[in-house]
């Protein structure tokens, strides 16, 4: 059988005396598009970023390709598992500076023609030397996408994507995000309030409700879950 790419084993997080991420075990596969889903503040979010190590677990660990990401540093971890957050959270400078940076940190220095390849990839030509305070909200969005591809990663995080757009640059980027996955043949994880996104584009889904690992399977089967627990 095929081993998972990545594997989270009895995850959590406490804050307090409350477990905001209880004890969640999951494998995911390499090409797996998985849809996050739940109430909010169910643990989402808390829990995808477990994942990177933006926030240390209470309890539990993560295996990317097999190997304890405790004994990977955080920057190699981040390289290799990516995060595109609900903001784009752009660096200031341009659109180059920005997409550079990551791989700059592992001592690799994107050419010019790199970089436009990245951005014409997402559909950016031309922005390279644009600066970033310039932008529109999906524009952003797709600079942070190029971001995360300048550092080739294994498993890209998305947190909700798409949520802090207009319904025109949400289907755009959403569009362009499931081109991406296909075309760089990504894994992905991805947090969406959206139940008619996750079944346009995942092909597994999971709820999480009250930190807990509820439902695990098809998008079908997840939504179904989800509507009985509403």
């Amino acid at each position: 059988m095929t081993e998972p790419l990545l594997r989270t084993h009895e995850l959590s997080r406490r804050a307090g005396d409350k477990l905001i991420v209880d004890h969640i075990s999951l494998d995911v596969y390499a090409g797996d598009m998985m849809a996050i889903l739940g109430k909010s503040g169910a643990g989402k979010s808390s829990f995808l970023r477990l994942i990177n190590r933006l926030d240390e677990p209470t309890y539990g660990t993560v295996y990317l390709d097999g190997q304890d990401y405790r004994q990977l540093s955080p920057r190699e971890l981040r390289r290799r598992v990516g995060m595109m957050m609900q903001a784009a959270y752009l660096f200031p400078g341009t659109v180059a500076d920005n997409v550079r940076f990551g791989p700059r940190q592992q001592g690799i220095e994107l050419t010019a023609p790199e970089i436009d390849e990245l951005l014409e990839s997402v559909g950016l030509k031309g922005f390279a030397g644009r600066d970033v305070t310039r932008l529109s909200g999906g524009e952003a969005q797709r600079v942070s996408l190029a971001r995360s591809l300048a550092n080739r990663p294994e498993v890209l995080l998305l947190d909700e994507p798409t949520s802090a757009l207009d319904e025109r640059a949400e289907r755009e980027v959403e569009a362009l995000l499931t081109r991406v996955i296909r075309d760089y043949k990504l894994t992905c994880m991805m947090i969406t309030h959206d139940t008619a996104q996750a079944a346009r584009i995942a092909n597994r889904a999971i709820l999480i409700d009250a930190g807990r690992l509820v439902e695990n399977g098809t998008v079908e089967e997840v939504l179904h879950a989800e509507s009985v627990l509403q």
